[in-house]
């Protein structure tokens, strides 16, 4: 859309975009655009919140006041959070038992937490008919073993599936955490889950979490800008650092 945006500037339409990138829109240049701290796929933050999504509207019609651009703001506020808080309201909560060992690695705990949702992702799927899992081609557990290896001294440098190491990250990212995801509305009551529940769960209680924070940790310091921009923007959303005392506007030091 920034792209876009350029075309019908020079065909005289004024235009106002919202951004959930950042890094995309410092390249693209768009004349407006304001960048918003909200999850992918919610430009708006979250659902039914209409004074909210309202305030986020009006600042972006706001970038008008500018002639010409480009213009790039940041919007101020956090997405709030929907309903209540915690996940008492599940049948069966999850909530994952302390190392079954102490010798046990991260790895080993991510891959025991699959065990324990991978029923809950099945009745999740067929109750459904669809799942947002599989966008890398493998299987979780392999998913899990791809992150993992990251975390070791010699990461993944061969393509897969006809993506590259990067590329595959950034895809098994979205595959693990989705696979949290379904497995937690598979519960008997987790459609009625909020989103801010299911983030607070995941971010504060799994093994699965600590994997994307240990990955953040790791991908930053890369020399390679694609892997630094997933440990910036994919790893670790950007509505989710406040909770782990994040601040980390980098383009603002360049």
């Amino acid at each position: 859309m920034g792209g876009l945006g350029h075309y019908l500037e020079r065909a005289g339409f004024a235009t106002a975009s919202i951004s959930l990138i950042r890094l995309h829109t410092e390249k693209i240049r768009p004349p407006r655009a304001l960048w918003v701290p909200f999850n992918l796929g919610r430009p708006f933050g979250v659902p039914h919140d209409v004074a909210f999504q309202s305030r986020v509207l009006q600042a972006m019609l706001d970038l008008f006041e500018a002639p010409e651009g480009p213009v790039l703001v940041d919007y101020p506020e956090e997405a709030p959070g929907s309903g209540p808080d915690g996940m008492d309201g599940l049948a069966c909560p999850m909530r994952f038992d302390a190392p079954v060992s102490a010798d046990e690695t991260l790895e080993q705990a991510v891959f025991r937490e699959i065990q324990e949702l991978q029923p809950w992702y099945d009745l999740a799927f067929e109750r459904r008919k669809r799942t947002t899992v599989g966008v890398t081609g493998l299987g979780i557990e392999e998913v899990a073993r791809t992150l993992s290896s990251w975390l070791t001294d010699t990461p993944p440098t061969e393509t897969v599936n006809g993506q590259t190491p990067a590329a595959m990250l950034k895809l098994a990212v979205e595959d693990l955490r989705a696979f949290y995801f379904e497995a937690a509305a598979g519960q008997p009551q987790g459609d009625a889950i909020g989103a801010r529940q299911l983030a607070d769960w995941f971010w504060e209680e799994t093994s699965g979490a600590k994997l994307f924070l240990a990955l953040r940790d790791r991908l930053i310091p890369e020399e390679d800008p694609a892997l630094q921009m997933l440990g910036h923007n994919s790893v670790v959303p950007r509505d989710e650092w406040k909770r782990f005392g994040i601040d980390d506007r980098w383009w603002h030091a360049r």
